[in-house]
Formats: structure tokens, C-alpha cells, sequence
């Protein structure tokens, strides 16, 4: 059990922690760093990159999640942060879906074709979701780390 616990951790940490980096320290940065016409395919190469290890940490927190809602008599034996972990997770795995095979997907086609304008409307609304997201994830976080003390 304290595997599984300690690799969902990492999975969430990894993240949101990535989540977090993109949107206080890395998305200022570029906009003061990154000429606007190429902001674009910046995000989308940096995006790649990050939707693999995003890939592989909801696939962790789902096997390492429901392995320890397994191990600790399922859904009807945890406390009530366990569901709030669970309710607010499987949401934002939703929300990572449509933002991957939506906005992301036509940012990707936009900077293949050219087309920043396009491309710098997608990113725009990427950086919604990853802000919904990320503050989905902190909460999330403080269920996970407080929720048995309240």
C-alpha cells in the first residue's frame, strides 16, 4: 500500500506541480521573452512534452487510486476527503481530455499550417483549462494532504 500511495503522490505532484510552472513562472516568461508570432508553436512543442508525462500520471492515479480505495474496503469504507479526491480527480481528467483532443489538437493544426492568429486564440484558451485545472488540483491537493484532520 505505501507504494501505491507514494506513486499516486508523485503522479499528482508531477501534474499539477508542471501545471503550476506553466502558468505562474513559464507562461510571464514567455510573454516577456517570446515575440507574440511565435508563442504559439513554443506552447505547442512545450505541451507535447508535458501531455506524455500528463498521459502517464492519470493512468498512475487511476490504478494507484482505485488499487487503494480496493485496499481499504472501496468506496463505502473511505472518508469523505477520499470521495472529494475522487469526485474533483475524475474531473480533471475530464477537463485534460477535452483540452487535448480539443483546443490542443487545433493549436497543433494551426501551427502546422501556419496560422498563429488561430494559433494564439488556442493558447489563450488552453491557459483556461490549465487554470481551472491547476486550481481544481490545489484544492485537490489540500483534501488529500489535510482532509483526515478536519
Amino acid at each position: 500500500m505505501g507504494i501505491s500511495i507514494a506513486l499516486h503522490a508523485l503522479a499528482a505532484v508531477i501534474w499539477v506541480g508542471g501545471m503550476f510552472f506553466a502558468y505562474m513562472a513559464m507562461r510571464p516568461a514567455v510573454i516577456r521573452v517570446i515575440e507574440p508570432s511565435r508563442r504559439p508553436e513554443l506552447w505547442c512543442h512545450t505541451l507535447s512534452l508535458f501531455f506524455r508525462y500528463v498521459w502517464g500520471c492519470v493512468g498512475v492515479l487511476l490504478v494507484t487510486g482505485y488499487g487503494l480505495i480496493h485496499a481499504l474496503g472501496g468506496m463505502g469504507s473511505v472518508n469523505w476527503h477520499i470521495h472529494v479526491m475522487h469526485g474533483l480527480g475524475l474531473l480533471m481528467m475530464l477537463i485534460f481530455l477535452h483540452l487535448f483532443f480539443a483546443p490542443y489538437r487545433r493549436l497543433k493544426q494551426a501551427v502546422h499550417s501556419g496560422d498563429m492568429d488561430e494559433g494564439s486564440r488556442r493558447v489563450g484558451q488552453i491557459r483556461q483549462f490549465v487554470g481551472i485545472n491547476l486550481l481544481i488540483g490545489l484544492i485537490v491537493i489540500l483534501v488529500a494532504a489535510g482532509g483526515r484532520y478536519w
